[in-house]
């Protein structure tokens, strides 16, 4: 019987679900497990400790706390960014997903959380972090 190892190679089905219940991202949603190899950054390291050893047809469930999960919310990550720089094309509402180029040339998505007068609020955290969350596998394959 397979069991997972640091490098192995996983087929699995995963939700992740708010402690009120709700399912946040679940790949049975979209009918298509998730493939990935231990250690490619897919996962956090707190995530991939709750799978190695898990074998082959399993399922488990796994309570995390904030920073075990996706961190806790960042103040650094919330920033003012002047109306103007919207327009027509990306309007500025409340609620709405915004992507920024970063220092490194990849999109940043943030959600603006306030417009007030001529600054709009974007947080750029991850919209789950402060977020203690339940992880539930179905590991369907693995390869060493």
């Amino acid at each position: 019987m397979s069991v997972i190892k640091e490098n192995s190679e996983v087929l699995m089905h995963f939700s992740i679900k708010l402690s009120d219940g709700s399912v946040a991202d679940s790949t049975q949603a979209m009918g298509k497990p998730a493939k990935f190899r231990m250690g490619d950054g897919s996962l956090t390291d707190n995530f991939e400790k709750c799978l190695l050893g898990l074998q082959q047809g399993q399922t488990n469930s796994f309570e995390l706390a904030p920073e075990d999960a996706f961190g806790q919310s960042d103040p650094d990550n919330i920033h003012h960014i002047e109306l103007s720089k919207f327009g027509a094309d990306v309007p500025a509402e409340v609620g709405t997903i915004v992507a920024f180029a970063g220092p490194d040339g990849q999109d940043i998505p943030g959600v603006i959380t306030q417009i007030v007068g001529d600054s709009v609020t974007v947080d750029f955290n991850h919209p789950l972090a402060g977020q203690r969350v339940t992880f539930d596998v179905e590991v369907v394959t693995i390869e060493n």
